[in-house]
């Protein structure tokens, strides 16, 4: 059996990685020097598939430090602490790098290139992994495939279906936390009234079963 990799050996080529920036693979070259922007662990349970780092993100090196971080923090039932202890768990962007703004300052899509070349290798180091919440239409596309073929709302409404699957780990697909997306909160009251309070019963057993492994 292949030895598991080393997270942070891959991080560390990650970083090194500049495919996007000097030989882009699709569309124009990224728009600045890269700066990849990820967390994880080889003991974490749980990953959190997002979309791409934000300006904010990208310009200090820490995932989710915005308003749409709070809000996703507020979703899982988390505090800082926690959703930045790597040991547990694993921030991984569809792509690593701020991809960019277009002609009306909206983020460009993340980049392909990233999740083609790295996610592979990314999640074979990360054996230990038990859940993975894929936010936004990008990360659902990539990872549910035809079974996201009727948009992310109709995706999301199927979290039970998705999320009692056998397959291993486990998925939950979750719209993206941004505040743009109030609309579609309020438009879809089951998320939060139905799929929310699961969630974080989940992670609320998940976290509490690694301490009580630690204490033992």
């Amino acid at each position: 059996m292949d030895p598991t990799p080393d997270f942070q050996d891959i991080v560390r080529q990650l970083k090194a990685c500049r495919i996007c920036r000097d030989a882009p693979l699709y569309g124009e070259a990224l728009p600045h020097e890269p700066h990849p922007v990820i967390q994880g662990s080889a003991t974490a349970r749980l990953c959190i598939v997002s979309q791409a780092p934000g300006t904010k993100s990208h310009a200090i090196g820490i995932p989710f430090p915005d308003r749409s971080g709070s809000r996703l923090r507020n979703w899982l039932g988390l505090d800082e602490t926690t959703f930045y202890d790597a040991s547990r768990i694993a921030l991984v962007p569809m792509g690593a790098c701020f991809p960019g703004q277009n002609a009306r300052g909206g983020d460009l899509a993340p980049r392909r290139e990233c999740s083609e070349i790295w996610h592979e290798r990314i999640f074979a180091a990360l054996p230990s992994l038990e859940l993975v919440l894929l936010i936004g239409q990008y990360a659902q596309a990539r990872y549910l495939g035809e079974e996201c073929r009727d948009g992310l709302t109709e995706t999301v409404r199927q979290w039970r279906r998705i999320l009692s699957d056998p397959r291993k780990p486990r998925i939950l697909p979750l719209p993206h936390p941004s505040w743009r997306n109030n609309g579609w909160i309020r438009t879809n009251p089951w998320f939060e009234e139905e799929l929310l309070p699961v969630l974080r019963a989940e992670l609320r057993s998940m976290f509490k079963l690694e301490t009580e492994e630690l204490e033992a």
